[in-house]
């Protein structure tokens, strides 16, 4: 019971998966609980008094919010399978990457929930941020960490899983491939690797969850 492993999780959350594929990499066992974030069961409500949402990851019985902290954590608990490089600058770029990639998430948010004009204006911002992905962090490597996956890869893991289907479901075409074949042909390593490439959401399922909250978003903005 020391070592038991629990995570509080919700399928459409990119920040669950997180958990996950850094658990699954590191060959961990562990016992995934789906939560309702629409009606929340009191186990999250205890174990995350504070923010109240997923993920959740309790360790003998201890509860670790919020996903970054969470794959932090996980990386010094069980060192095996490394997710951060051994060099110290390694390291600490890896944390900056991910980082970015969580500050930035907003603008990601904006063409989802947005039309027209200002659609418009989060989709050139989004692309911004997309070839500073591709230029500055990512480069020649294979991964965002170097020849193997790593905390990055797993914190920007939304762009190969979660990115075309918010796409779709706003009406957008941002990723395109002449545009940026570094991220596409990493977005392909990414859903191959052993440890994600059986944790990834069904397609399908999202692309309907996305359009049904789109178009919740967009009813709210019309009746303000």
């Amino acid at each position: 019971m020391e070592d038991q492993v629990k995570v509080l999780g919700a399928w459409p959350s990119p920040y669950c998966y997180r958990v996950l594929w850094a658990l699954n990499l590191k060959s961990l066992k562990y016992e995934y609980l789906e939560e309702d974030l629409a009606n929340k069961t009191d186990l999250l409500l205890q174990y995350n008094q504070v923010y109240k949402k997923v993920p959740v990851l309790v360790h003998g019985g201890k509860p670790i919010s919020e996903s970054l902290v969470i794959l932090e954590y996980i990386e010094e608990t069980w060192p095996q399978n490394p997710l951060l490089p051994q060099d110290p600058y390694d390291r600490a770029m890896a944390r900056f990457w991910a980082k970015f990639g969580d500050d930035k998430s907003p603008v990601f948010m904006a063409i989802f929930i947005t039309v027209g004009e200002e659609q418009e204006k989060a989709a050139k911002e989004a692309k911004e941020q997309l070839k500073i992905l591709e230029e500055q962090a990512l480069g020649e490597k294979k991964f965002f960490c170097g020849n193997r996956i790593g905390l990055t890869d797993i914190a920007l893991g939304w762009i190969a899983g979660w990115l075309d289907v918010i796409e779709e479901a706003a009406g957008l075409n941002l990723l395109e491939a002449e545009s940026f074949p570094r991220l596409h042909a990493w977005i392909q390593r990414f859903k191959e690797v052993p440890g994600i490439k059986e944790q990834l959401p069904d397609r399908h399922e999202m692309l309907i969850y996305y359009k049904q909250k789109r178009e919740m978003f967009i009813a709210i903005r019309d009746k303000h």
